[in-house]
């Protein structure tokens, strides 16, 4: 399997799963890190469990397999097979396509775990990296601010970069480095490090709109 973005990204993850240890709080609501490694493991190991993560009618299908997984395997175990990759027949042991499906999944999940704890700081990748979360950010953001009333520019602070993620008006702009405005998008709103500037009616609307994925 090729090294890449997300080889390093799943060891970092792997490696906070263990230093938290299973009973740790997560931004995923009601989830520890318990949860979190099955739900990990689930993702890449059980197919049949897929279309749940992508359907929500579908999603207890999800549930009852994650909860198979955590049964089956001490959490140790789990964050061990997690850290040993995807299986032998997926299309993720072929690192450009590890870093396309794995990439912004492992890094959200990373920060779900250490900004759940007090005392965090930001992380902060590497412009590859950064490069890679900017792109990201261009499909991802069309879906997480499709609910919005007002529109919604992502603009970036480490470069010069701007992109419209709702073509409305008036349009707020979130302001940040791209892997905040990522976790801004995957709604994790309280934690991200960003501004939001524009009218204040606008930005109240943002504030107040579903946002994520």
């Amino acid at each position: 399997m090729a090294a890449g973005r997300a080889r390093v990204q799943r060891e970092t993850l792997a490696d906070t799963l263990a230093q938290v240890g299973p009973a740790s709080p997560t931004l995923c609501a009601g989830w520890t890190a318990h949860d979190l490694a099955a739900h990990l493991v689930t993702r890449e190991r059980v197919p049949w469990a897929a279309p749940g993560l992508l359907i929500s009618s579908l999603h207890g299908i999800t549930e009852r397999a994650e909860r198979s997984t955590m049964r089956a395997h001490t959490f140790p175990d789990l964050v061990e097979i997690f850290r040993g990759g995807p299986p032998w027949w997926s299309p993720a042991r072929l690192g450009f396509i590890d870093d396309a499906m794995n990439l912004i999944e492992f890094y959200i999940h990373t920060e779900d775990l250490r900004r759940a704890l007090p005392g965090w700081e930001p992380s902060v990748p590497d412009a590859t990296t950064r490069g890679m979360m900017w792109t990201a950010l261009r499909l991802s953001g069309l879906a997480a601010f499709r609910r919005a009333a007002v529109g919604v520019v992502a603009v970036r602070t480490d470069q010069p970069g701007r992109l419209v993620l709702r073509r409305r008006e008036p349009a707020v702009e979130i302001v940040g480095t791209p892997e905040e405005l990522l976790l801004y998008s995957y709604g994790r709103r309280d934690v991200a490090l960003v501004e939001l500037s524009g009218e204040p009616d606008a930005v109240q609307a943002l504030r107040a709109a579903r946002v994520g994925l």
